[in-house]
């Protein structure tokens, strides 16, 4: 009898579910044998690259036999600048995911416990699954975040608390006063990081971002992206901010040359690029107002959100409609794994994306509702 290989794993790793990212374009055109096919499906900026950041990889290729400059040295210096915060507490990751992982690895064990929200983004339960740690899920509260009932489940053995704001897929946000509330409650051998993928698209009265906490409470970590607001999604670029001490585990934990050339490059030019956050800013303000126009008009209940996309409620088979708008060229986002078996969640795109999603759905609910 041969041997069962994958039970030679730790234990941790032999209960993840790889992660499903938005199903590729071309694999779509490929599968169906279509052109011209659009995708709403993964929260990427619909701009695509800056200009600047284009010429900015264009000139680091000439070095490009060369390893990256594995400590980053002129983008942690210029988001230094930019945060006002220390170099010191900088970590750079390849995403913003790679620095999620590196803090579960720094700091949980099989006899710790994490605290997250119920629908909360999928990566913090297997960064904390391959640790053989405990995943305590707190039960939503409209959606959102129930900051007090995950602080009433933190216990001695919790050494991280998740903090998605705004949350992906649910789109919602927790204020900046409820977050300093539930510092203020909880001991500092639990860790509080705050994700801010989507930070640079909020506009709402209360929010503000964690780092204006962040040399108050030597446990909070702020992590950010820029593969949303900043279009990086393919460079594979994201940060934390956090006490020195923090940052100094993570940047022993991280891969010599995680991040590649191109990307600090890209990343240090598109921080000085105000012309393109804008435009990313507002086509997704307009974008974000196309659709829910459209929802309306349609009947449909969704999730106010603060991000880039917004998760829609669709009667019937959501499994049928998803195929069926793949069908038609148009690749949105199942939600079930997030506890959401009625949504779709759909990235805000460009008007004529937006429309051509809201033109395809529209016929699909008239076919079904005709059959």
């Amino acid at each position: 009898m041969r041997m069962d290989l994958k039970s030679l794993a730790l234990p941790g790793v032999q209960h993840l579910q790889p992660y499903q990212g938005g199903k590729p374009l071309d694999e779509l055109e490929r599968e169906l044998g279509i052109s011209g096919a659009i995708k709403l499906a993964s929260n990427e900026n619909p701009l695509g690259l800056s200009e600047l950041a284009k010429v900015a990889i264009e000139a680091s290729l000439e070095n490009g036999a060369r390893y990256p400059d594995g400590n980053g040295f002129y983008l942690k210096r210029r988001l230094a600048e930019k945060l006002a915060v220390s170099a010191s507490q900088l970590t750079l990751g390849n995403g913003s995911n790679e620095v999620l992982e590196l803090l579960a690895r720094g700091f949980l064990g099989q006899q710790h416990n994490a605290i997250i929200a119920e629908h909360a983004f999928v990566v913090y339960q297997l960064v904390i699954t391959a640790q053989n740690a405990t995943a305590i899920v707190v039960p939503a509260s409209s959606w959102g975040h129930d900051l007090p009932a995950m602080a009433a489940a933190v216990n001695e053995h919790t050494r991280l608390l998740f903090i998605a704001n705004p949350n992906n897929p649910t789109g919602t946000w927790v204020s900046l006063a409820s977050i300093k509330a539930l510092l203020q409650e909880l001991p500092d051998t639990v860790l509080v990081v705050v994700d801010e993928a989507y930070f640079e698209y909020v506009d709402q009265p209360g929010y503000g971002s964690a780092l204006e906490l962040i040399d108050d409470y030597p446990n909070l970590v702020v992590t950010r992206t820029f593969s949303k607001a900043y279009g990086l999604a393919a460079l594979r670029i994201g940060y934390s901010v956090s006490h020195p001490d923090v940052a100094d585990i993570l940047n022993r934990l991280r891969q010599p040359f995680n991040v590649n050339s191109p990307a600090l490059a890209a990343a240090l030019a598109v921080l000085d690029d105000d012309d393109y956050l804008r435009r990313s800013i507002g086509v997704n303000r307009d974008g974000y107002n196309q659709l829910v126009t459209g929802f309306d008009s349609l009947g449909l209940a969704y999730i106010p959100s603060a991000g880039n996309f917004i998760a829609v409620q669709v009667p019937g088979d959501v499994s049928a409609i998803y195929e069926a708008l793949l069908r038609q060229g148009v690749i949105v986002r199942p939600v079930a794994l997030y506890g959401m078996p009625h949504h779709l969640r759909v990235s805000i795109g460009l008007p004529h994306e937006n429309q051509r999603f809201l033109d395809s759905l529209g016929r699909l609910l008239v076919d079904r509702d005709t059959a």
